[in-house]
């Protein structure tokens, strides 16, 4: 019998959950914990680490865990590198779902970095205005560049001061559309950007802008993570376990 653990947190893994529920399969959604608010989801939920690759493994053998979906975000790596050892360590089948990184097209103006500290370091002298679009806990190096004035959204309030003084914060949920992200960058008369990979529609969005103003992106690449079965889209999950659907992602 299939007891299913999704190691969640992005909107391919919500879409994944909702497709699974109606299948009428045994599973459980599992959040990191970073996000105060997260959406709810159809199936039983847990939030919170697992205490590691170990830990991780204890929790599949407790729980009768045969398959494992990583459906967390691309840059997620920590929790990608535990799934792997936990799986292996267990016997567990294992699979990431994940989007296709973007792709340089006409008219785009990519930095490609491979880290934050590159990405800093890719940021003109001069004082400028930028969109930094990373995730709150990978902001603090930009502390190193405090003659910018940076745009900064988060899902939540921030609960405590930001090591960038003076940040413009934005609290909002995605996906985002071309149209907002025009806006947001017009309106706060944003000159760079600073982005991850995520591949993707949800976040795509402000790639899109960003060429239509013609703006600089530094963009990071994913992390390098052990192999392991991948896919790109919810049905190829769904014929994975047992469940083909005629229905797309």
């Amino acid at each position: 019998m299939t007891r299913a653990l999704i190691l969640g947190g992005t909107a391919d893994a919500n879409l994944l959950a909702e497709r699974i529920a109606r299948a009428g399969l045994d599973a459980v959604y599992s959040y990191g914990g970073r996000t105060r608010t997260p959406a709810d989801q159809p199936l039983p939920t847990r939030t919170g680490g697992f205490g590691g690759a170990g830990g991780l493994a204890d929790y599949l053998r407790r729980e009768g865990i045969t398959h494992v979906i990583d459906a967390t975000h691309p840059f997620a790596a920590e929790m990608s590198r535990h799934a792997v050892a936990a799986c292996t360590e267990t016997g567990t089948p294992l699979i990431a779902l994940e989007r296709a990184p973007w792709v340089k097209a006409p008219g785009d103006n990519w930095i490609e970095v491979a880290d934050i500290m590159s990405a800093v370091a890719a940021l003109p002298d001069k004082p400028t205005r930028v969109f930094l679009a990373i995730g709150r806990q990978h902001i603090a190096p930009f502390s190193t560049s405090p003659q910018h004035t940076y745009t900064l959204r988060f899902v939540d309030p921030p609960e405590e001061a930001l090591p960038l003084p003076g940040a413009n914060v934005i609290v909002s949920r995605g996906p985002f559309t071309f149209d907002g992200e025009l806006e947001l960058m017009r309106s706060r008369a944003i000159e760079w950007i600073v982005a991850r990979n995520s591949g993707g529609t949800g976040a795509r969005a402000k790639i899109d802008a960003a060429r239509a103003l013609g703006l600089p992106v530094i963009l990071l690449s994913r992390p390098q993570l052990p192999d392991r079965p991948r896919v790109e889209s919810v049905a190829e999950v769904m014929d994975w376990l047992g469940h083909r659907t005629c229905l797309g992602a």
